[in-house]
């Protein structure tokens, strides 16, 4: 099947692949028969791929839930993200529903993905970021003119996802892999090892992803090798990553970051990308 070029990501996510698909695309399996990402964030891999069948997941069952309603129902979330104001006053309104749950519970799914959307359009900085209590806590962007309804790319991933097999799912990783069959194909993108102490950031989500997650995830990859499983992962190139996976093929990538607020600071640093097999 034909790879549309108008399938591609429609919210922005922290560590976002877009700007390493020149570096992984070289390297991915040269048939891939089932496809699974356990991490999907923003899905530049599986947009960038389109496999026809594909196993994707994500804690965030709110980020799950905007896919879902691009497969089921694009047309009514368009008409709900073309009611969206671009000002601080609205913004705030809609992002704080989240602090009654009840209110936000009694939300469709169409009106749930469109408030996603709109509040990763119209945020400081693009960063989907919640609190321990998982509410969206990221400020008002005051962009002039943001792309809150992207209409040819809403309607191109709807219909690549209506003429592919894709489940979706919003669980924990393992669960996920455990899904995954012998001759398939895993794309890991996981939360980063932090490069310094204060460079952690884990806020997709409520809850962490710290160096005990880290092992649980290798121990993961293990057993995806012992059952014939192929795997690409991506993390920081901290010693603790290179050394967690040293009897794995280890490639250093350069990768240029921009979660920093302050502009300085943010720049080319090395990533690696981890496999269990060579060069086909």
């Amino acid at each position: 099947m034909a790879k549309n070029k108008l399938v591609a990501p429609v919210v922005k996510w922290v560590g976002g692949k877009r700007q390493l698909l020149d570096e992984i695309t070289p390297l991915l399996p040269k048939r891939i028969t089932c496809y699974c990402e356990p991490f999907l964030g923003g899905g530049a891999v599986l947009f960038s791929i389109q496999p026809s069948k594909a196993i994707v997941n994500d804690l965030n069952a709110d980020l799950i839930t905007v896919y879902e309603v691009i497969r089921d129902d694009v047309e009514a979330l368009i008409e709900s993200l073309k009611k969206h104001e671009n000002t601080s006053e609205y913004f705030y309104a809609l992002r704080d529903i989240d602090r009654d749950k009840v209110s936000y519970q009694s939300l469709s799914k169409v009106e749930k993905a469109s408030r996603l959307i709109y509040l990763n359009k119209t945020c400081f900085n693009g960063l989907f970021r919640v609190n321990s209590s998982g509410e969206f806590n990221s400020p008002f962007g005051h962009y002039k003119n943001p792309n809150i309804v992207n209409e040819p790319i809403l309607r191109a991933v709807s219909k690549y996802f209506n003429t592919s097999n894709i489940a979706f799912y919003s669980e924990d990783f393992s669960k996920t892999l455990s899904r995954v069959h012998k001759g398939g194909f895993v794309y890991l993108d996981p939360p980063y090892d932090p490069v310094s102490d204060t460079a952690s950031f884990t806020g997709y989500n409520k809850g962490g992803f710290d160096r005990s997650e880290q092992i649980r995830l290798k121990r993961c990859c293990d057993e995806l090798t012992q059952r014939g499983v192929k795997f690409m992962l991506s993390n920081s190139s901290t010693e603790f990553i290179k050394e967690l996976y040293q009897e794995y093929d280890i490639t250093i990538v350069k990768a240029k970051r921009a979660i920093n607020a302050d502009a300085s600071k943010r720049g080319a640093i090395e990533e690696v990308l981890v496999r269990n097999y060579g060069a086909e």
